[in-house]
């Protein structure tokens, strides 16, 4: 017999399909409860669970796990449900409503390769992925923020400008970054929205909207679109 708490999950997921459900799984006075909660996001495959209900939910009791469907697809992690796992240190189990199959998404330590990686607004970005460098490489742990809900309210009014220095990052005056210099660009319409990572040889490590991370000659169009160098005070 389906225990109470997946039943109110699937019921969930049913109602919100074919958007994603998500919800967490709460020990209320020694008892598992499912307690559903709302998804900012709007777009098919994605959910951003309301930190609000968040919120409530640990009022309720110890949240155990989170749990999300899978509408549109079989209920097997994605590449952002690996990370955002890892993120939240909290076992993910997922849903698929048409089916009703499971399936579950454990934190094992894994970390996305930072070249290559898919791109995934808030979670596998350009941000992320400097984030990361700045980890495995000089073992530097970077604040990261909260993200506007979706990449486009970003592209309206990108953060970097606010948030650079909070991060412990100087202005460096020469045009000539040296290795592990975050290059700040404009892509799009509006401020610098971009960060890339100088990793020397003249090649730059970022990941644009829509492409896996890469490696790139820093000359030309990137030079143009540069609008500052930036140097981590742990390296001055």
């Amino acid at each position: 017999m389906i225990p109470t708490y997946k039943r109110a999950a699937l019921d969930h997921a049913k109602a919100e399909a074919p958007l994603e459900s998500c919800g967490l799984l709460v020990v209320v006075k020694g008892r598992k409860r499912y307690v559903p909660c709302r998804n900012r996001s709007r777009q098919q495959d994605v959910f951003l669970l309301d930190p609000d209900d968040y919120a409530a939910a640990e009022d309720l009791g110890e949240i155990i796990a989170i749990i999300h469907s899978h509408p549109n697809h079989p209920p097997v992690p994605s590449e952002a449900d690996r990370l955002s796992c890892e993120r939240t240190a909290l076992p993910w189990f997922i849903v698929n409503p048409s089916t009703e199959e499971w399936g579950e998404c454990l934190p094992t330590g894994y970390r996305a390769p930072l070249i290559g990686r898919q791109w995934i607004w808030g979670v596998s970005d350009c941000w992320t992925l400097a984030r990361d460098w700045y980890s495995q490489t000089w073992g530097l742990e970077l604040l990261d923020w909260d993200r506007p809900d979706t990449p486009e309210q970003f592209q309206h009014s990108p953060m970097f400008e606010d948030c650079w220095a909070d991060a412990g990052f100087t202005v460096v005056v020469s045009d000539q970054p040296e290795i592990g210099d975050a290059i700040l660009m404009q892509l799009g319409q509006v401020g610098l929205d971009h960060v890339a990572i100088y990793i020397g040889d003249g090649m730059l490590l970022h990941h644009i909207s829509g492409r896996l991370s890469s490696r790139d000659l820093y000359g030309g169009y990137y030079q143009k679109q540069t609008g500052r160098i930036l140097r981590h005070a742990s390296r001055r």
